[in-house]
């Protein structure tokens, strides 16, 4: 019940802290985890990814305050509760995020997370394999405890949407996570011998096999602060409260809801809040679930009328054999999350670095997995990655067991609606060109007399839907900062040997799925936490388009 380390938390972050900070076997680590076991199909085969996101066992099950701007719905916001966190359920879609991105955290306060600094740790990170499909060596890591592949991109219609974008006189990247960002090419995933390669399989797992790692299931109630030094954490466990010691250090790593939940309960947070929970005040940290950030997408669906799509496999007798062929060998269908082509673009000049992503899916289907549109058909995600509209999370009662009010307040700013519309727009556009003219149907979704602007917009209100990359609410800045929750080695403002390092501890999002991100944020906290030095900022260069004030066509065009 005591370690030199305890890490609330076993996900993309905390698996990774618990690995570096029990490597050298000189600490005792302690990770602290209530959700159950990531044992079994629905978790571990990558095609099944929207099954574990919507089953109670291994989600939180929170949902959002309802969204005024978005017609008041309610949108689900999923949280792993299980071993690995969110990297247990989420789509394996494998992003660094833009240069720029973390240039930005280092001009807002984040000192030494430009990205000179975290690419280091990136390498450090990956094991990567480009499957024979090209790709950019001098840029990744090859030996790391990450795998990240490819998936095959077998159905002819990944190629399409390539060549789509190259006829539409966009930029092509061979490697997103290189060199160059901006374009259209193959997506990346953490799937590894066609199995989910989860945090829990990377880094937690060899962990436990330590002497000095171990693991905890209990429920964290929240930390305990002595005369303004973290000294343990407060758990439940059959029905107990007990107290778990640190002897150095508590580091939280909970996620962008949780996290902030459990600094609150603790009596970190924005004073007047606490106090109308009768929450005894540590530290006054306005900060504290405010800067509330997430991606929000669309499908943009349209009709194939060739039989070549994954809606042939939707039904229970291919699904069977996809399963069978999984579970003995590996492979197949299910070995991959069928994201295999992906796009970066910048939706207007003057945009230094892309803004908008896109996921391409040979099929048309809801993310949760619950509807196949009728018939053949195919899907691009598509999404702005830098919305100016802010949320916040924070505490809807003084019980640990209580859910947190979760306000993503999306779509809160004009430049959000613009921003959606031309993402609609410009998936027409791809659509449109010669490389999908074998394939097009009709438009499914929106339809094509959806064309206005004010059409556009209903249309966003109505379906647009979170990506799950909630970030941002325990911010990371300079200490005088009065919105900064963290300082730049992840210390809470305020508070003695207590530290929080995930998702939560961004200060702007970053460009694409945020699973990179989390973990480069857990490896390169370790070092902090250790007192090490931090890895040689490198001196590569990323490809910025040469043309970016004028256009937002290739370079070459």
């Amino acid at each position: 019940m005591q370690a030199d380390f305890v890490i609330i938390g076993s996900g993309s972050a905390g698996s990774a802290m618990a690995y570096r900070l029990s490597e050298d076997g000189k600490h005792s680590v302690l990770v602290l985890e209530y959700g159950g076991t990531d044992a079994g199909p629905f978790i571990q085969m990558p095609a099944a990814l929207s099954y574990p996101m919507n089953m109670k066992r291994y989600d939180w099950g929170y949902t959002s305050e309802p969204e005024p701007h978005l017609g008041g719905r309610r949108l689900a916001a999923p949280r792993g509760k299980v071993v690995g966190g969110s990297s247990s359920i989420n789509g394996m879609v494998y992003v660094r995020g833009h240069a720029g991105d973390f240039d930005h955290w280092e001009e807002s306060g984040a000192t030494g997370w430009g990205f000179r600094n975290v690419l280091p740790y990136y390498k450090r990170m990956e094991n990567w394999t480009d499957g024979g499909h090209g790709g950019d060596p001098a840029w990744r890591g090859m030996d790391g405890p990450l795998h990240v592949t490819r998936g095959p991109r077998h159905n002819p219609l990944f190629d399409a949407f390539v060549q789509a974008g190259q006829q539409a006189g966009y930029e092509i990247t061979e490697d997103y996570n290189g060199e160059k960002q901006e374009g259209f090419g193959p997506m990346e995933q953490t799937v590894y011998k066609g199995r989910r390669w989860s945090a829990a399989n990377a880094y937690l797992r060899p962990a436990l096999k330590r002497p000095n790692c171990d693991m905890l299931r209990c429920y964290v109630r929240r930390i305990v602060i002595e005369e303004g030094r973290a000294t343990g954490v407060e758990i439940e466990r059959g029905g107990r409260i007990e107290i778990v010691r640190a002897n150095r250090e508590v580091v939280l790593a909970a996620s962008a809801f949780n996290s902030p939940k459990i600094l609150m309960l603790s009596g970190v947070g924005p004073a007047a809040h606490l106090a109308e929970h009768g929450i005894d005040v540590v530290a006054d940290r306005p900060g504290v679930g405010g800067n509330l950030q997430d991606h929000l997408e669309l499908y943009i669906q349209q009709a194939c009328i060739q039989p070549i799509t994954l809606f042939k496999h939707w039904n229970l007798w291919s699904k069977g054999m996809i399963g069978a062929q999984w579970l003995f060998g590996k492979t197949g269908l299910g070995a991959s999350n069928q994201f295999e082509s992906a796009a970066f673009l910048r939706s207007k000049p003057g945009v230094a670095y892309p803004d908008i992503q896109y996921h391409f899916l040979p099929m048309a289907v809801r993310y949760d997995g619950q509807a196949a549109a009728e018939g053949h058909g195919y899907q691009a995600h598509v999404g702005p990655m830098r919305s100016k509209s802010r949320g916040r999370v924070s505490l809807a009662s003084a019980d640990p067991m209580a859910a947190p009010r979760i306000a993503f307040n999306y779509m809160s700013e004009d430049s959000d609606w613009e921003d959606f519309r031309r993402c609609i727009r410009l998936t027409r556009e791809i659509f449109g060109q010669a490389a999908f003219d074998p394939y097009r149907g009709k438009e499914i979704q929106p339809g094509d007399a959806v064309q206005s602007d004010a059409d556009l917009d209903a249309f966003i209100s109505e379906h647009a839907e979170s990506a799950y990359h909630p970030c941002g609410t325990c911010k990371m800045g300079a200490v005088d900062d009065p919105d900064a929750v963290v300082d730049p080695e992840c210390r809470v403002i305020g508070v003695e040997g207590l530290r929080v390092a995930d998702s939560s501890i961004f200060p702007r999002i970053t460009n694409g799925n945020l699973n990179g991100p989390s973990i480069m944020t857990g490896e390169k906290a370790a070092d902090h936490i250790l007192g090490k030095d931090p890895l040689p900022a490198s001196n590569q260069r990323p490809w910025m388009h040469p043309g970016w004030r004028e256009t937002v066509k290739a370079a070459s065009a």
